[in-house]
């Protein structure tokens, strides 16, 4: 089979190749699954840097997100096991984390389905206790990881502010459903959502970024407000001011999501039917962008790396060539 491995730590589009390999044997309690699509994420880059909480041994093979088929035909959405990940015709998974694949949905956008969404709920229902008629702050919302709790944040009947890089992904995020959109690259944010807010703030600021991204959340947080840090795509890191959190009486609350599929799986699967009701009633659709041949991933991970992608991109091994959605 086609796989893309990584033999050395680096920038994706270096240390990716495509090689000819032997599919991956199952271990015990894993399966053998034929990836019908894989959803490119951030931490794909991640671990080709060697930056990711989790570091598989060398060679490894990025891709932590399918849409992929079993020996008996079933369609289902899986997290592989690494290091035997999904940019390959086969990937391996634990049996016992096999999630059914929504019928509403295609291979490209059920891939896209797991990690983003499963974040995006874990972080808005079950550490924010999203309420309806709160107001929504959504950093990077026309991204991945965005986009989702943009659709999240509108199904649960919030009022959505996204901010976005450039006009192209304000154009998208308007798209998405965002009652106000702040271009970070040509407005003030914070100036911009405080007006948005009439003074008050946002109930829940959902940030991926870090860096600028999280000084601006500390800055427009309406009173007992809550800032859930998912991640920090920036690569910055910020240092938050507890004394600045209890003068303002707000709640910073992180989500490391991947811990609830060890600690707490029984939600994960409740977390999932909750998706794939959204998904059937039409309230979430994964917004994929770019659907990309199995040649083209290495390409595919860089992008998303580089911050230059809108919604997701999706790896298609059946695919001859690149298409649009």
């Amino acid at each position: 089979m086609q796989a893309w491995r990584v033999h050395e730590n680096g920038e994706p589009n270096r240390v990716m190749r495509l090689e000819e390999t032997e599919p991956p044997a199952p271990g015990d309690g894993q399966v053998l699954l034929k990836v019908r699509a894989a959803n490119v994420n951030f931490p794909d880059a991640l671990l080709c840097r060697g930056r990711y909480q989790v570091r598989p041994p060398l060679p490894f093979t990025p891709g932590v997100e399918i849409c992929g088929e079993t020996e008996d035909g079933r369609r289902v959405i899986a997290g592989p096991a690494l290091p035997y990940g999904g940019f390959a015709e086969y990937a391996v998974a634990d049996a016992a984390a096999l999630l059914p694949a929504p019928d509403t949905l295609d291979d490209a956008e059920a891939a896209a389905l797991h990690i983003g969404y499963q974040t995006g709920w874990f972080a808005l229902h079950r550490r924010a206790r999203l309420e309806a008629g709160e107001t929504l702050l959504v950093h990077a919302a026309a991204g991945g990881v965005g986009s989702a709790a943009v659709q999240l944040g509108k199904a649960a009947g919030a009022r959505v502010i996204g901010v976005v890089g450039g006009a192209e992904k304000a154009a998208v995020a308007r798209e998405l459903g965002c009652d106000v959109v702040v271009d970070r690259r040509t407005e003030d944010v914070i100036a911009a959502v405080k007006e948005a807010t009439g003074g008050r703030g946002a109930d829940v600021i959902y940030d991926p970024v870090g860096g600028e991204a999280y000084a601006q959340s500390a800055k427009v947080v309406a009173f007992e407000g809550r800032i859930v840090v998912v991640g920090f795509a920036s690569g910055s890191v910020p240092s938050p001011a507890l004394n600045h959190a209890l003068i303002k009486n707000y709640a910073i609350l992180g989500l490391h999501w991947g811990l609830y599929r060890t600690e707490n799986p029984r939600l994960v699967r409740h977390c999932h039917e909750q998706l794939t009701e959204l998904a059937a009633r039409g309230a979430i659709k994964p917004l994929v962008s770019e659907r990309v041949p199995l040649g083209e991933a290495a390409a595919a991970v860089q992008r998303v790396a580089d911050g230059v992608t809108t919604g997701r991109v999706v790896v298609v091994p059946s695919l001859k060539d690149g298409t649009a959605a």
